[in-house]
């Protein structure tokens, strides 16, 4: 059974996957699960990977939707992102995008939000 959070995550990432198409982004896959974390979209930017986490906010004090994306949050994409890419023929170049949709329905997307260490 979907949660009203769960349908409004859902929303969000129809919302987040039309815009990046529109910017010229093609969706390679959605909602792609390991156990250690989840990548909403998987997008392809010419000839880079790029996985995008999705938040949607509500009226709130909460900030940006970037600033909700933890250390942890960031480790568990991270995680994600290399089990999708032991899938992958090559080795593409990659980068971690944020889209967050406020409760007006603003969309701001937030490039190379953040890298990996090391």
């Amino acid at each position: 059974m979907n949660t009203v959070a769960q349908r409004k995550g859902q929303f969000g990432e129809e919302q987040a996957r039309h815009y990046l198409c529109r910017q010229g982004l093609e969706c390679l896959e959605s909602n792609f699960r390991i156990r250690r974390g989840e990548i909403d979209l998987i997008m392809l930017d010419n000839d880079e990977v790029v996985f995008v986490e999705v938040r949607t906010r509500t009226e709130g004090p909460y900030g940006d939707g970037i600033d909700s994306i933890t250390r942890g949050k960031q480790q568990r994409l991270i995680a994600a992102a290399s089990a999708w890419l032991q899938r992958q023929r090559g080795e593409p170049a990659t980068r971690f995008d944020v889209v967050s949709i406020d409760a007006d329905g603003r969309i701001t997307w937030m490039q190379d939000a953040f890298r990996v260490d090391g």
